[in-house]
């Protein structure tokens, strides 16, 4: 083999091993609470509604960046979520709950949150519609 041609191949090794760590490490999983029961350790992202019964567990002047709330999977199953973060404004309001983190006990301990919210142009739309919707 020439020179170039082992160069190359060295290169190509690289790139793929550099690949495989940033996709490992970079992308976490959308799954629910059962699965992530099963894989204790590991970071996933759920997807799930909040529980507006049992509602938000915050007391600010202890820590406030930090809170818990019971949030239901697609799965409809239930789960206590610690937020290590301050509290979202609109929670209450928003359609689904977005939660990067990874389950240590009976407990999601969740490191990143993103609410997804009722659409503002949904009015907007309607009325382009002439009160149809799509």
């Amino acid at each position: 083999m020439k020179r170039t041609h082992i160069i190359a191949l060295v290169f190509v090794a690289v790139l793929v091993a550099s690949l495989t760590v940033m996709l490992g490490k970079g992308f976490s999983r959308y799954e629910n609470f059962e699965s992530s029961y099963a894989k204790q350790g590991k970071e996933f992202t759920v997807v799930g509604y909040l529980n507006k019964e049992k509602g938000i567990e915050y007391n600010p002047t202890v820590d406030p960046n930090k809170f818990s709330m019971y949030v239901l999977d697609d799965q409809k199953v239930e789960k206590k979520v610690l937020v290590l973060k301050a509290v979202p404004r609109d929670i209450e309001k928003s359609e689904k709950i977005v939660i990067t983190g990874k389950m240590n006990g009976n407990i999601f301990e969740a490191n990143d949150i993103l609410l997804k919210c009722p659409s503002k142009y949904k009015n907007r739309e309607q009325e382009a519609n002439n009160g149809r919707t799509i």
